[in-house]
């Protein structure tokens, strides 16, 4: 690979290779891009508030790599950690942020809410990332058992419809359940007091719970939820910076081959960042198939509209939501931005 033009004009050839040179493969080759002839000329606004949390590989991976700062050197780039999904589309809906990263349930609820947000990219499906957990001690066996128990998770997670689908299998619904709607931190801890019956959980807190305390797995997502990812900005930032969701796309897609082929220090790097154990870290990558990002897909919004239909069915959001009316559709430019 080749570094990209524009870098070339920001660092001087010599800085440039002894800045490069003190890093790692994994950050070297963030740093490596397609031509900049090769595709039309991005021009970013003046700053990009990036929302993640822990679960979000490809984000951590060009935080840490600083590939958007050298990419857009006249942009102010912030990174905003967030607990879960919900919270970062509050944040994106109240003009805190300009793109967000989540599971399938937050944006029911948000469009359900009137949030004017935009679907603007997907990665690969992760059902293996995302599990129903009980006590090691519990008596319980099938889904069917949680009838009537206290059942943790965040509310408006991707969590809240992996306990709807898996309470569907065993012949149950919402209703038939005390839900406990708590924050992965404070469910860990009242599932660690036994103040709860099962708790519904995605990675990395549900590779960090497991190496922990070796909890029973009920349930992962495998046969219940596909448990999607998707990125969002607002309406207007998606119909005015196409091109730099599309240059994003481009960085993440890049940050996730890294992720494939240097495994080691990918992981390494995201422990460093986070404070999870390597062993946690390697356990939740191990559950994560390729991610790359892109454009919003038929199938899974599809799957999307699955979701809004369960929970309207359960009267858990107000009004039916159709997901495919706020997908973002980009140009065949911002295409060939996405793929360079």
């Amino acid at each position: 690979m080749t570094i990209d033009i524009q870098r070339r004009h920001w660092l001087t050839a010599a800085t440039a290779g002894a800045s490069l040179a003190a890093l790692g493969p994994l950050a070297r080759a963030a740093h490596a891009t397609a031509p900049v002839a090769a595709v039309p000329k991005v021009v970013p606004p003046a700053q990009l508030r990036i929302g993640f949390q822990k679960s979000a590989v490809n984000l951590v991976i060009v935080k840490e790599s600083r590939a958007l700062e050298q990419r857009f050197p006249d942009t102010r780039v912030s990174w905003l950690e967030f607990p879960a999904g919900p919270q970062q589309l509050e944040a994106l809906s109240a003009g805190s942020l300009d793109v967000a990263f989540t599971g399938d349930t937050p944006p029911v609820f948000a469009q359900a809410a009137g949030k004017d947000l935009r679907y603007v990219g997907v990665e690969p499906p992760k059902p293996d990332s995302s599990a129903i957990l009980l006590p090691q001690g519990s008596t319980l066996k099938t889904l069917a058992d949680l009838k009537g128990k206290r059942v943790a998770l965040q509310k408006g997670s991707s969590a809240h419809f992996l306990i709807v689908s898996g309470l569907r299998k065993g012949g149950l619904t919402f209703a038939d359940i005390q839900p406990v709607y708590l924050t992965p931190a404070d469910a860990r801890a009242a599932f660690e007091r036994g103040s709860i019956d099962a708790w519904g959980i995605w990675d990395p807190y549900y590779a960090a719970t497991e190496l922990a305390i070796r909890p029973r797995v009920l349930a992962t997502g495998r046969g219940l939820s596909s448990n999607n990812s998707f990125y969002f900005t607002p309406r207007a930032f998606a119909e005015q910076h196409g091109d730099t969701i599309a240059a994003l796309f481009a960085e993440l897609s890049r940050a996730d081959r890294l992720v494939q082929e240097n495994r080691k220090e990918a992981a390494q790097r995201i422990a460093d960042f986070s404070g999870l154990s390597l062993a946690t870290v390697h356990l939740f990558l191990s559950r994560r198939p390729p991610s790359p990002v892109r454009p919003v897909t038929s199938e899974a919004i599809a799957e999307q509209q699955r979701v809004a239909d369960a929970f309207h069915g359960l009267g858990l959001i107000p009004r039916p939501v159709r997901p495919a009316e706020i997908v973002w559709q980009p140009t065949p430019a911002q295409l060939a931005i996405a793929r360079a």
